[in-house]
């Protein structure tokens, strides 16, 4: 039943620390997930300043999948989209052919506070990858929840448990925000081939094995489940393998080509930057600096 155990590694976004799971060496994807970050928690102090925001910058190929345990962000894109997320949303965006977004914490700024949350991408099919940009907002109210008493689940994305969720989705997989108490048992979906248990607090045991936050345990195909010793909250996630992705810095497909054209669009500004957030942005690594002014306006892509 267990298949292999992948442990957080500590990642500086300057100003802040992450827990990177995927890729990892071993395991490049879980079913079309393809990057998966947990950022926090984090006590923000008053006062932020604007150097910790994560500035505008470019995707293609997939779509990014935040969501909140606690705090706030402001998300603005180059669709137009200016949207805050809190506790029990997501926000769900699909870069396809180009998108450019950015990450604020203005309330944080403001008033300072906790912050938690999870970043992932999930890789779109081949056929989808150059598909429109696109942005939703799935509030707590629009997803899913089950609770039995002993486990409460919330079903982020795609479809688990019998249940659908509403972000719009491109192949088959499921994404839940899972809450044990002590004890409990869960059992994942049975009909994905590729599946795996976030720790996002607490603790789980698997296979009489005992596994603690931070750490993501990936399943063998077939019946699986884990047990929570202590109260524990798990992000489950899984799905039906895409193929190779390819992975360099915020761009991600199944064509080395089409990353290296698009890193020479962004170095010539030729990504629109959003509508709301067009004063700045973050340079592709190792460049001295922004190709452009900041008062200039950026050309979006051809088509």
């Amino acid at each position: 039943m267990l298949d292999l155990v992948i442990e957080e590694r500590r990642r500086d976004l300057g100003g802040f620390e992450v827990g990177r799971i995927l890729p990892f060496a071993k395991r490049r994807m879980v079913g079309p997930f393809v990057f998966f970050d947990h950022m926090g928690p984090i006590d923000f102090p008053a006062g932020l300043p604007r150097s910790v925001d994560v500035r505008p910058h470019p995707h293609i190929g997939l779509s990014t999948v935040t969501y909140l345990f606690d705090g706030e962000i402001m998300h603005r894109d180059s669709v137009g989209s200016e949207q805050p997320i809190r506790p029990g949303e997501v926000n769900w965006m699909t870069a396809g052919r180009g998108i450019t977004h950015s990450e604020r914490f203005e309330r944080a700024r403001r008033g300072g506070g906790l912050t938690n949350w999870i970043q992932a991408w999930v890789a779109l099919p081949t056929k989808d990858e150059e598909t429109d940009p696109s942005f939703s907002h799935h509030g707590a109210a629009d997803l899913p929840v089950q609770d039995d008493g002993a486990v409460w689940t919330r079903l982020v994305a795609g479809r688990a448990f019998g249940r659908a969720a509403t972000a719009p989705t491109f192949s088959p997989l499921f994404y839940v925000h899972c809450v044990l108490k002590a004890g409990a048992k869960v059992a994942l979906p049975a009909e994905y081939s590729e599946r795996a248990a976030y720790i996002v607090s607490g603790s789980i045991e698997v296979d009489g094995q005992t596994f603690a936050a931070g750490r993501m345990v990936v399943f063998k195909p077939g019946p699986a489940w884990f047990t929570a010793p202590t109260p524990a909250a798990v992000m489950l996630l899984g799905g039906e393998p895409l193929g190779e992705r390819f992975i360099e810095w915020s761009f991600v497909s199944s064509s080395k080509a089409r990353i290296e054209q698009a890193k020479a669009y962004w170095r010539a500004g030729r990504i629109k930057l959003p509508d709301l957030d067009n004063a700045e942005f973050m340079p592709l690594p190792g460049d001295p600096a922004p190709p452009m002014g900041l008062d200039e306006t950026p050309k979006g892509p051809p088509k």
